[in-house]
Formats: structure tokens, C-alpha cells, sequence
């Protein structure tokens, strides 16, 4: 297991930090999640056999938000 903190830009009320959970939370080998609007970043542990850090990224970037890793 690998853990990863993502930068999330754009994210303005809980809905948006939901949206970005949801999005994350879909993906392959996430194991545990944590998004938080107040520090604008996601804290994903994943398996990394099953998941890359560019499709957190991706997926981020494809619900409308910035992500920097």
C-alpha cells in the first residue's frame, strides 16, 4: 500500500469535496480516502498494483477540478 496527498483546486463547498471522494473513490485499489475542503487536498491510500497516481489526476481533472501531485 502506497499513500498519496493531491492537491485539489476549485473545490468551494462539501459538495465539491464529495464530488472529488466520489470520483476517487470509484478507481481500483483505493483503500482508504480523505478529502478536505478547508486544506484543499485529498489523502488517498491505494494498492499500487492496481492503480496509478496519474489517474487520481485524471479523474480529479475530469470532474471539472485541478489536481497537483
Amino acid at each position: 500500500m502506497k499513500s498519496l496527498v493531491i492537491g485539489v483546486g476549485g473545490m468551494t463547498c462539501q459538495g465539491c469535496a464529495k464530488s472529488v471522494g466520489d470520483v476517487l473513490q470509484e478507481l481500483p485499489g483505493v483503500v482508504q480516502l480523505n478529502v478536505s475542503l478547508d486544506s484543499g487536498n485529498a489523502s488517498v491510500v491505494y494498492d499500487e498494483t492496481l492503480v496509478e497516481p496519474e489517474r487520481f489526476k485524471k479523474a480529479i481533472e475530469d470532474a471539472g477540478f485541478d489536481a497537483a501531485l
